[in-house]
């Protein structure tokens, strides 16, 4: 979705980017892109500002900090195992009322970093240009983009293929980042 934003605007959840990016090009430096939950479907991009207007500017900037900061370290860590952790996506709740700020309640919740909130790039095939090869569930995305579905619930089946090509890139991330 970030791409798609970027070729019709020039800008992802609110970052202007600079002019003539690639499909797949590395941005300058990692960027924090607040999404919210649609009633149903996809999620929605928004802009920090708006993620401001939602969970306060505190919460917003604690959560902005961990994202980063968690980014760099799954990012480290994969670059170390020849993957490239193009994008991924935090999950982040606030724990009730005890008494502290809420932004000192923020919990990490969801998986992180795994092939289905992440997109996954093997670091000795990429290309910038193109869409690399992944470790991720962008297989079942380039599947699905092939099929006359309105991506409503329920989804399509997958044909045994897809779900074990789609496998086997899990257990290749697997592999590759635990050895």
């Amino acid at each position: 979705s970030g791409w798609k934003d970027y070729q019709q605007t020039g800008a992802v959840c609110g970052h202007a980017l600079p002019p003539g990016l690639r499909e797949s090009d590395a941005l300058p430096t990692p960027i924090f892109t607040p999404a919210t939950k649609a009633q149903s479907g996809h999620d929605i991009n928004i802009s920090e500002r708006e993620a401001e207007a939602l969970v306060g500017p505190a919460v917003c900037a604690r959560v902005r900090a961990l994202t980063l900061a968690l980014y760099a370290e799954g990012a480290r860590h994969a670059a170390s195992c020849g993957i490239i952790v193009a994008d991924t996506k935090f999950e982040f709740g606030i724990l009730p009322d005890d008494g502290r700020p809420e932004a000192e309640r923020l919990i990490l919740i969801d998986e992180i970093l795994t092939p289905d909130s992440s997109r996954f790039w093997p670091a000795d095939r990429y290309q910038p240009g193109v869409n690399p090869p992944s470790f991720d569930k962008q297989y079942v995305r380039d599947y699905l983009e092939t099929l006359d579905w309105n991506k409503k619930a329920p989804g399509p089946r997958l044909p045994a293929e897809v779900v074990r090509r789609t496998t086997d890139n899990y257990l290749e991330a697997l592999r590759r980042l635990t050895g």
